[in-house]
């Protein structure tokens, strides 16, 4: 947690949300995977899109709350929990702002339409992450270009 502290400027007595990539599993390296993190004073979650359907009790289809540690990557090999990727920030915002964006990103389970579905092109990961943007503007974060299915339209 210190690390996370003085590397990411995660502070336990505000209100953050902060946007993490990291490289794709093998085969699919080239491309981003993104997820968030909410701090809400201290209390973290983590929400993304993962490819495979997990049955767990924060889990809605691809949709997963909490499936790996709030700033680590995802696995390198698909399925193999020993090598992980590194992840990297990509932006954060803070106050109420932040409130917001962490309200509307835990109502995901019942307002993100694409949670069923998953596909290499789209909808995926940044699908998810590019439809959280989208509803605000104001955070100013783009995904990389090679953040695959971000321009994902039904």
């Amino acid at each position: 947690m210190v690390y996370a502290q003085t590397c990411f400027g995660l502070d336990n007595g505000k209100d953050q949300v902060f946007v993490f990539i990291c490289p794709g599993n093998i085969p699919f390296l080239f491309a981003r995977h993104p997820w968030f993190v909410i701090n809400k004073h201290g209390a973290l979650s983590r929400w993304e899109v993962i490819f495979r359907k997990i049955e767990r009790e924060t889990s809605w289809g691809h949709l997963q709350k909490d499936l790996y540690p709030p700033f680590q990557g995802i696995e390198i090999i698909p399925f193999c929990l020993k090598y992980f990727w590194e992840g990297t920030l990509l932006g954060k915002i803070e106050g109420d702002a932040a409130a917001r964006i962490a309200e509307f990103i835990e109502g995901s389970p019942d307002a993100y339409p694409h949670a069923e579905k998953y596909s290499l092109r789209g909808p995926n990961s940044n699908t998810y992450a590019q439809w959280v943007l989208n509803n605000f503007p104001e955070w100013k974060i783009e995904l990389p270009w090679n953040s695959f299915g971000k321009n994902y339209i039904r």
